[in-house]
C-alpha cells in the first residue's frame, strides 16, 4: 500500500466554541501524515447538529456529561473552549491510494481540510451526493432509534417533532410494511416537507382525531413534545425518549392514564448500538447502513440550506437560537464550489 504525503506548511481553519454564545475560527497547522494509515481530507460539507450544538453553545452540557458528550477528534473540553462538531463530508486529498480522491465521511468537528485515520472515513456510494452524506450522523440516530423501539410491520408510529432527526425516524418507518405514521409538528414549514416526503403529518391537537400508537417517538426537546408523545400511546405502547435535554429539567404528568396503559417509556441514545443488536453490529457496521439509507433523493430537502464555512462566526447565534424555526443549515466550504 502507498500512501502520498502532504506538505508541511498547511493551514486549517476550525470553528471553536470559545465561551457562551461565542464561536470563532481558528487557523492551526495540519499535521503531516506519518503512517499509511492516515488521510488529509478537504471538508466539503459539515451539518449542524442543531440540539446538541445548541447545548454546546449555550453552556448547558452539565459537568457529569463531559467525558461522555466527548466528540471523536474532539480538541478542548467542556464547557470552553472546545472544537465540537461530527458531520463532516469531504474527499480526501493525501493519504493510501485506495481512499485517494474519494468522498468520505467522518465524524469530524467542523474544520476545512484535517487529518484523520483512514479506519474512521467511511467511503460515499456514488448514489449520494456529498452534502446529502451529511445526514449520516442523523440518519444512525434514527436507525437506533427503531431498533430501541422495535418497530413491526403493520404498527401505528408516531413521531413527535419534525427536525432532521424525526423527518428520518419518519422516512425509515415509512418503509416498514404496513406501517401507519404520522409526523407531529407546529410548524407549516415542517409539514410541507413532510408531505414531498410522502410522510403524513398532522398537528398536535389533531391527534385527538386519530388512533392510537403502537410507537411513539419523541424528538422535539420540549415537555410539551414529550407530553404529546405520553398521551397520544395506545395500550401498553412503547413512548422512544429521542431528544437530550442537556441541563434542563423537563416536567410531565405521569398520572392518569400512563400507568394504567402500562406505557414502556425507553431513552434511545446513539453514543451505544442499541441492546437488540448489539451483540452483532459494530459502530462501523452502523454508520454504514446508515449511508445505505440516504440514496432517496427527496432527502435533499433536509439539506436545502446552506451557510459558507467563513461566516459561521455570524451566523451560529441565530442557527442556534431557541426561537430558530425550520430545519438548521449545512456549511458549505470553498472546496464545494
Amino acid at each position: 500500500m502507498t500512501q502520498t504525503l502532504t506538505s508541511p506548511d498547511q493551514i486549517a481553519r476550525a470553528l471553536w466554541y470559545v465561551d457562551r454564545e461565542l464561536v470563532t475560527l481558528r487557523e492551526e497547522p495540519i499535521p503531516k501524515l506519518t503512517n499509511g494509515n492516515t488521510v488529509q481530507i478537504r471538508t466539503l460539507y459539515s451539518a449542524i447538529s442543531r440540539g446538541t450544538e445548541r447545548l454546546v453553545f449555550h453552556g448547558r452540557v452539565p459537568e457529569t456529561e463531559w467525558d461522555r458528550m466527548r466528540a471523536p477528534l474532539q480538541q478542548g473540553a467542556f464547557p470552553f473552549p472546545v472544537k465540537y462538531g461530527y458531520c463532516a463530508v469531504g474527499r480526501v486529498e493525501f493519504g493510501p491510494d485506495f481512499l485517494r480522491d474519494k468522498i468520505v465521511f467522518c465524524l469530524h468537528p467542523h474544520q476545512d481540510r484535517f487529518v484523520a485515520s483512514a479506519n474512521s472515513v467511511v467511503v460515499v456510494r456514488g448514489e449520494v451526493p456529498p452534502k446529502r452524506a451529511t445526514l449520516a450522523s442523523n440518519m444512525e440516530t434514527a436507525l437506533n432509534a427503531h431498533w430501541d423501539a422495535g418497530t413491526r410491520p403493520g404498527d401505528r408510529i408516531n413521531v413527535i417533532g419534525g427536525g432532521i432527526v424525526g423527518l428520518l425516524i419518519a422516512a425509515v418507518a415509512e418503509r416498514i410494511p404496513g406501517s401507519e405514521v404520522v409526523l407531529v409538528d407546529i410548524s407549516e414549514e415542517i409539514h410541507r416537507i413532510a408531505a414531498a416526503l410522502g410522510i403524513t403529518s398532522a398537528r398536535p391537537d389533531e391527534l385527538s382525531k386519530r388512533a392510537l400508537a403502537d410507537v411513539v417517538f419523541h424528538t422535539s426537546a420540549s415537555a410539551a413534545g414529550l407530553q404529546t408523545a405520553i398521551d397520544c400511546a395506545a395500550q401498553e405502547a412503547t413512548v422512544v425518549e429521542v431528544s437530550w435535554y442537556g441541563s434542563r429539567e423537563v416536567a410531565v404528568k405521569l398520572g392518569g392514564a400512563f400507568h394504567a396503559k402500562r406505557l414502556r417509556l425507553v431513552s434511545s441514545q446513539v453514543g451505544a448500538v442499541a441492546t437488540p443488536q448489539r451483540t452483532r453490529w459494530t459502530h462501523r457496521r452502523r454508520i454504514e447502513k446508515a449511508l445505505d439509507l440516504l440514496t432517496d433523493p427527496k432527502l435533499d430537502l433536509l439539506v436545502e440550506g446552506e451557510v459558507p464555512f467563513t461566516e459561521a462566526p455570524d451566523r451560529m447565534a441565530d442557527i442556534l437560537s431557541p426561537d430558530a424555526t425550520g430545519l438548521p443549515p449545512v456549511f458549505a466550504y470553498d472546496a464545494a464550489d
